[in-house]
């Protein structure tokens, strides 16, 4: 999916954005994810960012510790999304596809107005992010594929193996990381590897210790 706005660079990104914390959630530059939104307070911020500029910083909060809470404390790593898609359903929902531009670190969250959250940011440790297909050529995909292979087979998970073998490497490793049926803690890992290689690796380390436990949800669909 294409977008109308081109990202050169960290210094064509805005430096506050508004924030959308969603536990399990990994976008990553170029990937696209929906999202259903219905909040009062995220329906707000799709109007906000819709007449700005049309960007969510997608970020997890941390891990549970036992209580719940309306503002949980976040990671520092997230990913800048587009909205590329946009639907109303008539009944106080927004239906929305985020397109990936690049990952940001937490500089600052800041004191606001909003009912949703907002934060300064920085993308200056990932410009590899706005450049596409950067380093494809060493990523080990035999390797990926193999632990892709094994992975599907022990949790009789259905693959579209023609998409998977016509995918570029990029599109390869990060549609998988983003579909993957992977923990919190384990996309995190995913979003924070500093280049797709490592991403690749990352994502082979994560099947093979998945493997060893016993596999995952025999009724996900990667697709």
């Amino acid at each position: 999916m294409g977008m109308n706005a081109v990202y050169h660079g960290p210094e064509d990104c805005p430096a506050v954005i508004p924030l959308f914390p969603l536990s399990g959630a990994l976008l990553l530059p170029r990937g696209q994810m929906p999202l259903n939104i219905f909040e009062p307070r995220y329906l707000a911020m799709v109007d906000d960012a819709i007449r700005t500029h049309r960007v969510i910083g997608l970020i997890q909060p941390e891990p549970e510790n036992g209580r719940q809470s309306t503002a949980p404390a976040l990671l520092q790593v997230g990913c800048l999304g587009r909205i590329t898609q946009f639907a109303e359903t008539g009944d106080d929902r927004y239906i929305l596809t985020l397109t990936g531009i690049s990952r940001f670190r937490l500089v600052e969250e800041l004191s606001v107005t909003t009912a949703y959250r907002q934060a300064r940011v920085s993308y200056d440790d990932f410009a590899v992010d706005f450049q596409a297909r950067a380093g494809e050529e060493a990523v080990d995909r035999v390797s990926l594929l193999k632990a892709l292979r094994s992975f599907a087979k022990a949790n009789e998970l259905k693959i579209d193996w023609k998409g998977v073998n016509e995918a570029p490497n990029e599109a390869l490793v990060n549609a998988l990381s983003m579909m993957c049926p992977f923990g919190p803690r384990e996309k995190q890992a995913l979003l924070e590897a500093p280049d797709l290689r490592s991403r690749a690796e990352v994502l082979v380390a994560i099947t093979e210790i998945e493997l060893a436990r016993g596999g995952s949800d025999p009724d996900t669909t990667l697709q």
